[in-house]
């Protein structure tokens, strides 16, 4: 059973960054995908940024790209978002997920998530 284990939301002004982390523990798979998803009140959740672990992969919502980046540390099977220029609207919970292979960038094409971790951006 894969545990993914998140931290680094909290509170932060327009303009402001924060950096989130995600570590993965139990089986690990070749090819697994490893990345966040966000969930805003009322809306569905959506992918934010996606890393493949053997290299060759990486997505980035058009919402975030340029302010976002996705890195990863083999060693400690840690993903980490850095979060740039935050807007009101990235305010949302993160989730960290992953799939054995990729299938997409849905959140139905992940197996396994992480408790979630608010972000809250104030104007």
């Amino acid at each position: 059973q894969v545990q993914l284990v998140e931290s680094g939301g909290g509170l932060v002004q327009a303009g402001g960054s924060l950096r989130l982390s995600c570590a993965a523990s139990g089986p690990t798979f070749n090819n697994y995908v490893m990345g966040w998803f966000r969930q805003a009140p009322g809306k569905e959740r959506d992918v934010v940024a996606l890393i493949g672990w053997s290299g060759g992969l990486i997505y980035y919502a058009d919402s975030v790209k340029g302010r976002f980046t996705l890195s990863r540390d083999n060693a400690k099977n840690t993903v980490y978002l850095q979060m740039n220029s935050l807007k009101p609207e990235d305010t949302a919970v993160y989730y960290c997920a992953v799939s054995a292979y990729y299938r997409g960038a849905r959140a139905r094409d992940y197996d396994y998530w992480g408790q979630g971790t608010q972000v809250t951006v104030s104007s």
